[in-house]
């Protein structure tokens, strides 16, 4: 990678973790960054659709059409990392998941490829709230008219040496989706908890029996149930409630079985709360799919790292973590795959997390080793 390119980027990057912006309100990030292509390229066409945007590559003669993947929403953590110049300027809200890193990268893509040229149409695609699992999604049927062939998305990770290059055949990423339980009784004085109806116990009841409907016996792949919040009435001795909430995280490696973990807790909860009197609302937030890769396009990637004399390492089973890029691998064949920023790099979503600086140039030039394969 041009050594300018590659200062632009870091630039680049350190100004994006400086102004974090959360999932559909990525309104300075999407304009910074398609400011940075138009003053830096002079070969790309640049198009935007509203909440996220993309830039294309057209080749003279091309072979095909490749596409690649870059988030850019923040999350809500304080960013508490002073030691860095470039800490976020913006309270609460930080780039802790590293999509600082990867709109750079795909930036330093774009500078190389317009400078360089390229035998295939190139698409660069920034997609915003990945986070919620709402952005790739909206993407879908723009990026199903362009004609591409495949689609390639990487994330940043820790623990192995840096620039380790870690993918997957299947399943990369777990499906999810969170889900509120609510019940609705009526409150009742506290020496007199029969004249009401209270949904404490229900609710007890109906988040002790999870642990079992998430049990391995039965299940293909990982299934998993994570209790985020129970909260029932309020700190008020004289009161028996007569409202609580029930939120959680349905996880599982295999879509199929994370849809009959769901439709489970769905029929249990109305069965509790039909027999105790209570008014039943279930809602869903964060759906994200199942990230399932494409095997060739794996393949590509694992001749990409090695042409480059990078390290491969095979992720055993499905990553836990959601990913929405599942919703463009399954319009379109692709890989989406990790690369490691250090052993001591801390994990994503954590408070002393910040990418790597050190694995931008390797990740640019893993994605044009695919261009060129």
């Amino acid at each position: 990678m041009k050594q300018e390119n590659l200062e632009k980027i870091l630039a680049l990057r350190h100004q994006l973790h400086a102004h974090p912006e959360l999932s559909m309100e990525e309104v300075w990030t999407r304009n910074h960054l398609m400011d940075f292509l138009r003053e830096n390229t002079k070969n790309l066409e640049i198009v935007d659709c509203g909440r996220w945007f993309y830039a294309v590559y057209r080749a003279e003669n091309p072979r095909g059409t490749i596409g690649f993947r870059a988030d850019f929403d923040a999350l809500p953590i304080e960013d508490n990392r002073p030691d860095l110049p470039y800490n976020s300027t913006v309270p609460g809200v930080s780039h802790k998941c590293g999509h600082d890193g990867h709109a750079a990268t795909l930036a330093g893509l774009a500078l190389e490829v317009d400078q360089e040229g390229a035998d295939q149409n190139v698409i660069f695609l920034f997609q915003h709230a990945e986070e919620t699992g709402a952005g790739a999604i909206e993407t879908v049927d723009t990026l199903r008219k362009l004609g591409i062939n495949e689609f390639y998305a990487y994330h940043n990770y820790g623990g192995l040496e840096q620039g380790t290059v870690t993918l997957r055949n299947g399943i990369m990423h777990c499906a999810s989706t969170g889900m509120t339980i609510a019940m609705t009784g009526t409150v009742a004085h506290a020496s007199m908890p029969e004249t009401g109806v209270s949904p404490a116990i229900p609710l007890a009841k109906l988040a002790c029996a999870l642990p079992e409907l998430a049990a391995a016996e039965g299940h293909s792949g990982l299934v998993l149930c994570t209790i985020v919040q129970l909260a029932v009435g309020k700190k008020a001795f004289g009161v028996a409630p007569g409202y609580g909430e029930l939120s959680l995280t349905a996880r599982a490696e295999y879509e199929v079985e994370l849809d009959a973990l769901v439709a489970e807790i769905r029929a249990l909860a109305q069965k509790i709360a039909g027999e105790s009197g209570l008014e039943l609302e279930i809602t869903y937030a964060d759906p994200f799919p199942e990230t399932r890769n494409d095997d060739r396009c794996t393949d590509k990637v694992r001749a990409a790292a090695r042409a480059l004399g990078l390290p491969v390492y095979e992720v055993p089973e499905a990553r836990r973590g959601s990913e929405d890029f599942g919703h463009i691998l399954k319009a379109i064949p692709g890989c989406n795959f990790g690369i490691s920023g250090g052993p001591d790099t801390p994990a994503p979503h954590t408070f002393s997390y910040d990418f790597p600086d050190g694995i931008l140039e390797t990740a640019v030039e893993v994605y044009k080793k695919l261009i060129q394969l």
